[in-house]
C-alpha cells in the first residue's frame, strides 16, 4: 500500500468543500476495520484512507497549509499505512468512569505487547508495540497504542484465501479472543496485504 504524498491531499479550500462526503466515506470506511475485542478494548486496523482523512483533518484543526507543516503531518502518519506485508493497528482501551480508567490502566502496564492476531491454521502474531515512542511506564499503561503485526507469506495465502481471522489478548488476568472476524472485515484486511 503507497505511502501518503502532498499531491495526494487536499488544500485546506479543497477540503473544506469536500469534507462532508469525505468524512461520511471515511466513517464507514472505518466501521468495517473496527474489531471490538471486548467492551473495553478495541482494534481499529489503518489503511491509506484512514490515515489520509486523520492527516486532512488535523490540517483543518490546525489550519495548516505550509508545505514544511504538512510534510511534518505525513511523516508522523504515513508510518501507520500497512506495508503489504502487516496490519497495522491503533489500540485503545477505553473506560468511560475516570477511577476505574486510573486503576486499570496501572495494573495493565505492558498489555499492549500482548495483543495478537490468528490466521487459522497458523501461530500467534504478536504486536509490535509503539515503534514511534513508548506509552507505557512502570506504573501504568497508555490507553492508546500503535501496533504492527507482522506477517509470514504463508499467513498472508491464508488470509487471501480467506481463512479466519482471530484476535485478542493474552495478558496475566486479561484474556480474550474474537473471531473469526467478519468476512467484510477479514476482505478489508486481506486487501491491506497487497
Amino acid at each position: 500500500m503507497s505511502k501518503l504524498k502532498h499531491e495526494d491531499l487536499m488544500s485546506l479550500e479543497e477540503y473544506h468543500e469536500a469534507r462532508d462526503d469525505f468524512r461520511r466515506k471515511a466513517i464507514e470506511h472505518k466501521k468495517i476495520r473496527q474489531v471490538p475485542l471486548d467492551e473495553h478494548a478495541t482494534l481499529y486496523f489503518e489503511d491509506r484512507l484512514t490515515m489520509q482523512y486523520q492527516i486532512q483533518e488535523m490540517l483543518r484543526i490546525e489550519k495548516i497549509f505550509q508545505k514544511e507543516a504538512i510534510q511534518e503531518e505525513l511523516d508522523a502518519y504515513n508510518p501507520l499505512i500497512p506495508d503489504g506485508t502487516n496490519w497495522k493497528a491503533t489500540f485503545m482501551l477505553e473506560y468511560t468512569d475516570v477511577e476505574e480508567r486510573r486503576k486499570r490502566l496501572a495494573e495493565l502496564v505492558g498489555i499492549e505487547h500482548k495483543v495478537y492476531v490468528k490466521v487459522d491454521g497458523h501461530d500467534r502474531v504478536y504486536a509490535v508495540a509503539n515503534e514511534d515512542l513508548e506509552r507505557s511506564t512502570e506504573d501504568k499503561t497508555s490507553s492508546v497504542h500503535f501496533l504492527r503485526f507482522e506477517l509470514t507469506p504463508e499467513m498472508i495465502e491464508s488470509v487471501k484465501r480467506g481463512e479466519p481471522i482471530y484476535m485478542g489478548i493474552d495478558y496475566p488476568g486479561y484474556q480474550v479472543e474474537v473471531g473469526p472476524v467478519p468476512e467484510v472485515t477479514a476482505r478489508a484486511l486481506a486487501e491491506d496485504l497487497d
